[in-house]
């Protein structure tokens, strides 16, 4: 038997006990208060000046309690407030986002959710999910399962073209959760994250990335703009204003390094299927 399993079997009854007692004391904090959709300008095309026949890059963001902005007052201060004008400024045009999200969603939960908004177009899908999956131990084969199912829904419902996986975050760094269970929760992060890895290596021909933060990096460029507030929420186990900052700057560089320039921009009334994120 692997070293992990006999030392999980060990440690089962303060697994639990630890478990139970996270769930008891960790505060549990709103999702961020504000719109769910909007449209980002770039800095340097303001509302006045882009050319009428300019279409929008069309952004979806879905996933779980971080997506969800779950550790920030507002979405402003999130993911959906923070990557739509990232990529726009860096992409040199509009983008237009919607956000489909949950606190405590799992894969199944979130497909669900996206079954219930409209059947629309978008270019890009962000995804962040992956967490609750973690602490419902989820096995690696499920895990891929659903990672298939979820794509395959968001290639047919939404014709995405381009499709990013957030990896999952460092569960072994949370300071709200007490070791060991720090450790046995870092370390199924770490498998499943893997397995997300390698299905998404599989999947790249379909447009599937999946993209990881370096969190240390990214926190020292947002921090020296946005000032000295929390890189982790009050709870201890979201991100707080800081680490949202950072998480928003590495996908839009992510994505933006991928993004096809030479594409011609499209038009409101081209048909055709876009090609703007070669991943």
């Amino acid at each position: 038997m692997p070293l992990h399993l006999i030392a999980t079997v060990a440690l089962a009854p303060v697994l639990v006990a630890q478990g139970r007692r996270v769930r008891r004391t960790t505060p549990r904090l709103p999702e961020a208060a504000g719109a769910r959709e909007g449209l980002a300008h770039c800095a340097t095309s303001p509302p006045a000046a882009i050319a009428p026949m300019a279409a929008p890059f069309r952004l979806l963001i879905a996933g779980d309690s971080s997506a969800a902005g779950v550790g920030v007052d507002t979405q402003a201060q999130a993911l959906s407030g923070l990557l739509p004008t990232r990529l726009a400024q860096a992409l040199g045009r509009p983008v237009t986002w919607r956000l489909v999200a949950r606190t405590g969603a799992m894969i199944d939960d979130l497909t669900a959710l996206l079954h219930a908004i409209p059947v629309q177009p978008f270019d890009a899908a962000v995804i962040a999910i992956g967490v609750n999956e973690v602490t419902a131990r989820t096995p690696q084969k499920l895990w891929r399962a659903r990672l298939d199912a979820l794509a395959t829904l968001l290639r047919t419902r939404f014709e995405l073209p381009a499709i990013v996986f957030s990896a999952l975050p460092p569960m072994h760094l949370f300071p709200a959760l007490p070791q060991p269970l720090r450790w046995y929760l870092g370390t199924q992060a770490r498998r499943l994250d893997a397995t997300l890895a390698r299905w998404a290596d599989e999947q790249a021909p379909k447009g599937v990335r999946r993209i990881a933060i370096d969190l240390g990096a990214q926190d020292a460029s947002a921090r020296r703009a946005g000032g000295g507030d929390a890189l982790v929420a009050s709870d201890g186990f979201h991100p707080g204003p800081r680490a949202y900052r950072a998480w928003a700057e590495g996908l839009a560089a992510a994505m933006a390094a991928a993004a096809d320039t030479t594409q011609p921009h499209r038009t409101t009334t081209d048909q055709k299927k876009p090609s703007l994120l070669s991943l």
